[in-house]
């Protein structure tokens, strides 16, 4: 049977999936929960059954954190607030769950859900703030990742703009909108701003601000949105021109702003990213262990077999011997290299790790490769030829037969 996610989320935190129910109340929600299925809401309402049936479960903190999950697929507002809140007044929660608990809130104006908006937008954007001073995660180059952390950062800001505009503070409100806008010029920062300056009276000001939000293209930019934005920028440009007469001229050079925004944005997150805008694997370059920087571009001309493998991984821990024995077979040959390549999200465990396990420290973190190379499980290996092109893929490994296997690929690749 196929699970959700959110179910298997909650056995795995619980401990729960490979072992027998250990008592009446672990039994009792197996049995509710494989009654559930593949439905989402069966699921949910499983869940709550069990809470309303054992309100003091030691498991209680975990079933509230797989509630919120579930309203959030869901788009179960209500269910989102309720179980959201809880698990908010007992932790820091992740920055998906107070986003999505301050967007619920927000659906009413009153100044009760506002307040409480406020206090997790403000905590939202105290996160985002942190995670600037940490590592970029595995998978995501610098620059990539300083972009991701401005979007959120703007999406933290302008949800704070709306729950103190709702407040009565539109002065305060506008400014922190634009304080969004200035972090990532998104279109839900755009139209906050003309929100707030339509509020003030200040239509004529407002009306670049929603050309603005009509022109940005991104995800989060619904076509819906967009036409409301359109609806609304063509009714006061009407009131306060008598016609449109000039508005086309106006949204086009919304269009060149904002691209041109755009832009600059994604130059100044990658100044300092090596990585930034890389075309082909070979212009890579990765940061080592010890410190040092690799760069892909050395090898041109050579056989490269790169090892995708985490610490966290017993089938990478099984194969590494295996890797050695190949590694030893073109000990002689200038033209293959061998590249340990670690993707732990966490990269401080890995130099303890390399010595209590007695491996070699010439290992490099992934950087973003792992992304580029499409790596969706480990271990993987990746074979390039010496055009820089990738010669061969192999997910996972057979035991049995990975020292020849791994072994004929690369003479089949040193041939071609």
């Amino acid at each position: 049977m196929k699970l959700c996610v959110p179910f298997l989320v909650l056995l795995t935190s619980l401990g729960w999936a490979q072992q027998p129910a250990a008592d009446a109340e672990d039994k009792a929600l197996n049995d509710a929960l494989a009654e559930a299925g593949n439905s989402q809401v069966d699921f949910a309402r499983a869940l709550e059954n069990h809470l309303a049936k054992y309100p003091h479960s030691p498991k209680k903190p975990e079933i509230e954190r797989a509630l919120v999950k579930t309203a959030i697929e869901l788009k179960d507002d209500k269910r989102i607030v309720l179980y959201g809140e809880r698990v908010l007044d007992r932790e820091p929660g992740d920055p998906q769950i107070l986003d999505r608990v301050v967007r619920a809130l927000l659906a009413s104006d009153d100044r009760d859900s506002s307040e409480r908006a406020l206090k997790y937008a403000t905590r939202y954007e105290e996160q985002l703030t942190s995670l600037r001073q940490q590592p970029p995660p595995a998978h995501f180059t610098k620059g990539d990742w300083v972009l991701e952390v401005n979007r959120g950062s703007a999406r933290a800001i302008v949800l704070e703009a709306r729950a103190t505009g709702n407040l009565g503070k539109h002065e305060e409100a506008l400014a922190l909108a634009q304080k969004s806008y200035e972090e990532f010029p998104a279109a839900e920062g755009a139209r906050e701003i003309a929100k707030w300056l339509i509020k003030l009276g200040r239509e004529s000001e407002a009306i670049p601000h929603l050309a603005d939000a009509f022109s940005i293209v991104d995800s989060r930019n619904t076509d819906a949105a967009r036409t409301q934005d359109r609806i609304r920028m063509g009714e006061i440009y009407k009131k306060l021109h008598g016609s449109e007469k000039g508005l086309g001229d106006l949204i086009l050079e919304s269009y060149d702003r904002t691209t041109a925004l755009l832009a600059e944005q994604r130059l100044q997150a990658r100044a300092s990213d090596p990585n930034a805008q890389v075309a082909s694997l070979m212009d890579f370059t990765l940061d080592g262990v010890n410190g040092d920087q690799l760069r892909l571009a050395s090898f041109k001309g050579k056989t490269l077999i790169f090892d995708f493998w985490a610490t966290w991984c017993g089938p990478c821990r099984m194969q590494h011997s295996l890797y050695e024995q190949v590694k030893q077979r073109f000990e002689g040959n200038p033209g293959v290299t061998f590249l340990s390549i670690n993707t732990d999200e966490d990269r401080e465990p890995v130099p303890q790790f390399l010595r209590e396990n007695h491996w070699s420290n010439a290992v490099y973190f992934e950087n973003g490769l792992a992304r580029m190379l499409k790596i969706t499980s480990i271990p993987t290996t990746i074979i390039v030829d010496k055009h820089g092109e990738i010669a061969s893929r192999m997910n996972g490994f057979t035991p049995e037969r990975f020292v020849d296997l791994l072994t004929e690929r690369i003479h089949q690749t040193l041939k071609d």
